[in-house]
């Protein structure tokens, strides 16, 4: 009876996955040049491979979700300090309602099945984006979630869900502006350093690379103020179809590039 309950549950969570399409264990941290500390990741695509395996784009995001549990692992493995993950923008609210509920619901799915192994692999939850609305059932877990691994001290996992990076910087000012009428600030000791501290992303490192898969090139309103001086790279493969070893290949570029910071070298 315990055989026929894993079975099934084995089954479940493998029955959105592509034939053939098989986890890579990739490469160790000591095979790279430099490592970036903060990946940021639009995970871009999903639609379009639904659409070229003549399926619903609701199974193209839920293969997303499948191909995401191994970068996750795997950025854990390589000790990056940083990954940040777009799930839902702000914008997202105007797809069809049909794809809106099967991106909910596949919050859901994800940490019921994953928040164990990411809490005990000592992986830090962080929910960037306004959480209020969203439905009450994923607003719980997504809570639960960060209050769970909140003293949790390996990877910082952020995942933006009804997040828009221009929401985040009028946050941080209308956070500042309180406090400034409140006269607990003086305006003119504002700098970039205080307003980096009113960010979702407080006390984590600048984003060092951002990868968005499918070939658009664009940053679709995603960290603008943390993505100052990060290395762009623009894979053409589709989400869904992002393995390990194309991540490695992208971290590869990445610790090959000279970074000036605005200097000259």
């Amino acid at each position: 009876m315990f055989k026929d309950t894993l079975s099934r549950l084995f089954r479940k969570r493998e029955e959105h996955i592509i034939p053939g399409k098989k986890s890579t264990a990739g490469m160790s941290a000591s095979d790279f040049k430099r490592l970036p500390k903060h990946v940021a990741i639009i995970m871009d695509g999903n639609g379009r491979w639904a659409k070229r395996h003549r399926l619903a784009v609701s199974k193209g995001h839920r293969q997303g979700t499948e191909n995401l549990r191994e970068i996750i692992r795997h950025t854990d493995d390589l000790g990056i300090h940083s990954l940040s993950l777009y799930a839902f923008s702000t914008e997202n609210w105007s797809r069809p309602k049909e794809e809106v509920d099967a991106l909910m619901q596949l919050i859901l799915d994800f940490f019921a099945s994953e928040i164990d192994e990411l809490d005990a692999k000592n992986v830090h939850i962080l929910i960037l984006g306004d959480k209020s609305r969203l439905p009450e059932k994923q607003r719980l877990t997504l809570v639960e979630a960060e209050e769970r691994t909140s003293g949790n001290t390996g990877l910082h996992l952020n995942i933006a869900i009804n997040y828009g990076g221009r929401d985040e910087i009028a946050r941080a000012a209308r956070i500042l502006a309180s406090e400034a009428a409140n006269g607990r600030l003086d305006p003119s000791t504002i700098t970039e350093k205080t307003i980096a501290e009113h960010l979702y992303t407080h006390g984590q490192p600048d984003v060092d690379l951002l990868i968005r898969t499918s070939g658009e090139m664009r940053l679709s309103n995603f960290l603008l103020f943390q993505c100052a001086y990060a290395e762009f790279i623009f894979p053409k493969v589709l989400w869904p179809d992002f393995s390990v070893k194309a991540y490695d290949e992208a971290l590869s570029d990445f610790g090959g590039r000279q970074r000036r910071f605005g200097a000259r070298i």
